[in-house]
């Protein structure tokens, strides 16, 4: 039987292999581990993408969020207990984040049409204690509007992207300082460069972007044990530094990227137009923006039953995700809370493989899918 694999990242990194091995033996033979020239370029070419002044690569995507709102905090621009607004439907990282700095999250469910934040219902949760809006890029598909901007505009609430899922995503409008590229739509963005993602490491990596001078220098700060220079520690830091190898490994990846996003563009093209089934809901996709497909989620209310069909026909997925923050054993708080859309996407959703899948086994997929019988 033909298999279909959701993922295989030596594959996904083998035509890069000589440039790999090659980027990995320089950095060897310089000496430099730590700070050197591989994360220097990597940050101009990161803030370069993003179309932002500033870029400091860290140790992972969640330390990317978990330092902006700390640097945020130690320039007077949040205190403990502010309340930020997020989406109930993303990843745990992006909860944690709020809760490491002694924030509150405020969820708020998504669209059901997006996946995404619903701005509609945005401004109803803000009241004085709302300090900030974190908007996530899920699946990759930029979560931004006109209505979110003015949102935040209007009360002047900070916009922390969580953009560990769409780098070369564009919005379908202007973002605070003018840019389409998400990342740079707010007034900070954290970037993720875990294995599996667009631009995927070969380890843990992760990046800040933006356009302020002052939160890239106390971010750069914070992530190396709180120090300006050597041995002069001004804030009771972390050690949050990306790597010398794994810069250079993403400095060779990246001039990829655009590739990679245009093969699951094409892939997810090719799957809107060949699945076609009465219990299975496609993804939106949605022409005055770019997406890049970090994952394709379907939904169907027979996800159990769908998935071991799948699997008998070789098609391997995955669930993003299937159990949402609030109900989450390490955040109690927040089990009696009622999020209907949230908990019927966490009842739904499956990813299907996107990543190095060919034109002609996105169609076989398709049509498997189109093919399955409910009982």
């Amino acid at each position: 039987m033909k298999r279909y694999p959701f993922l295989d990242l030596a594959l996904a990194n083998a035509p890069y292999m000589a440039e790999l091995q090659q980027a990995a033996c320089d950095v060897i033979a310089s000496g430099r581990y730590l700070r050197g020239e591989q994360t220097s370029l990597l940050e101009k070419e990161i803030a370069s993408l993003c179309e932002v002044r500033h870029c400091v690569c860290v140790s992972n995507g969640l330390d990317a969020l978990r330092l902006i709102l700390r640097a945020y905090k130690e320039m007077g621009r949040l205190h403990d207990g502010d309340k930020v607004i997020v989406p109930a439907n993303t990843y745990i990282a992006t909860i944690l984040a709020i809760t490491d700095n002694g924030l509150q999250p405020k969820l708020c469910e998504p669209s059901e049409l997006t996946m995404n934040l619903n701005s509609e219902p945005v401004e109803e949760l803000i009241t004085s204690d709302v300090k900030a809006i974190m908007p996530v890029h899920l699946y990759g598909s930029p979560c931004w509007d006109e209505r979110l901007k003015e949102v935040a505009t209007k009360h002047g609430l900070l916009i922390i992207e969580d953009n560990a899922q769409a780098i070369g995503a564009r919005s379908a409008c202007d973002g605070i300082w003018g840019t389409r590229v998400t990342g740079g739509l707010g007034h900070a963005g954290a970037l993720s460069f875990y294995p599996t993602k667009n631009l995927g490491a070969l380890g843990d990596a992760g990046a800040v972007v933006t356009n302020d001078k002052v939160l890239a220098d106390t971010v750069r700060a914070i992530a190396n044990y709180g120090s300006d220079r050597r041995y002069h520690n001004i804030y009771k830091g972390l050690n949050c530094r990306i790597d010398e190898i794994q810069a250079a490994m993403l400095r060779v990846k990246i001039t990829h990227l655009d590739e990679e996003n245009a093969r699951r563009i094409a892939i997810a093209h090719i799957y809107d137009r060949h699945i076609s089934h009465p219990q299975v809901t496609k993804p939106c996709i949605f022409t005055a923006e770019k997406q890049v497909w970090h994952q394709y989620v379907i939904r169907t209310p027979h996800r159990r039953e769908f998935r071991e069909y799948l699997a008998q026909k070789g098609v391997e997925t995955d669930i993003h995700y299937a159990t949402p923050p609030h109900k989450q054993p390490c955040y109690g708080r927040f089990s009696e809370c009622d999020f209907p859309v949230t908990t019927r996407l966490a009842q739904e959703v499956i990813s299907l493989p996107i990543a190095h899948v060919s034109h002609s086994d996105a169609r076989e997929i398709a049509q498997i899918i189109s093919d399955f019988k409910c009982k």
